[in-house]
């Protein structure tokens, strides 16, 4: 069975550092398909500065080229606070137990793992792909207390993710670009160009609708 490949995110705005993640995971890890999933109200952080229904627009016109990017805009159709865990028992209950499943994160986003709401429980229901960033490698060195104890128990081959559903952690090299939604906010803000830093389809959409200004 495919495995699943899940990328969640405000994408406020989507830019090429989310979509090369999720293109080389999709390589990398043999995925079938990856699922965009734009959070709708995350209750982990401050809310996004774009509306759930332009996230969800910018990202369609970034995914659009790719036929193996699906977009569920399921989050951003909700009022109530959006929790990773969450989001995961809704698709195990529209994909059933035995899909795996991968969610997708870049090195920071993991390090910070066991801050998030119910964060061991949701070995039981994906796996974990992380982007290693080029001269750094993930280790149980670089993480504390109880996100360490899993790493050493969870480490795993690419390979083997597709082998069962959930519980493995395993690590991919990613090209390196330095580019943030907050720096593409900053920008845009003050009139600078943002041109090579997300697709010219998004960029278009953010001056027509006069995002960020």
């Amino acid at each position: 069975m495919d495995a699943l490949g899940i990328m969640g995110g405000t994408f406020d705005p989507v830019h090429f550092g989310h979509l090369r993640l999720a293109e080389e995971a999709l390589e990398a890890l043999a995925l079938g398909a990856v699922r965009w999933i734009p959070s709708g109200h995350p209750g982990h952080r401050e809310p996004p500065v774009a509306s759930g229904l332009h996230r969800v627009e910018m990202v369609r016109l970034a995914i659009a080229d790719q036929p193996r990017f699906r977009l569920d805009d399921a989050e951003t159709r909700t009022i109530d606070p959006t929790f990773t865990v969450n989001t995961l028992h809704r698709l195990r209950a529209e994909l059933g137990a035995e899909r795996p499943l991968v969610t997708i994160l870049g090195m920071d986003s993991f390090l910070s793992l066991a801050t998030w709401r119910s964060w061991t429980e949701l070995f039981g229901l994906t796996h974990f792909a992380v982007g290693e960033r080029p001269g750094f490698q993930l280790s149980a060195q670089t993480m504390v207390g109880g996100l360490a104890l899993e790493y050493a128990r969870r480490a795993a081959d690419p390979d083997a993710l597709r082998g069962m559903p959930a519980g493995a952690i395993a690590t991919f090299p990613t090209t390196a670009l330095d580019i943030s939604a907050t720096g593409l906010r900053e920008r845009l803000g003050r009139g600078a160009s943002a041109r090579y830093l997300l697709p010219e389809t998004v960029l278009a959409y953010i001056r027509a609708h006069r995002l960020y200004r």
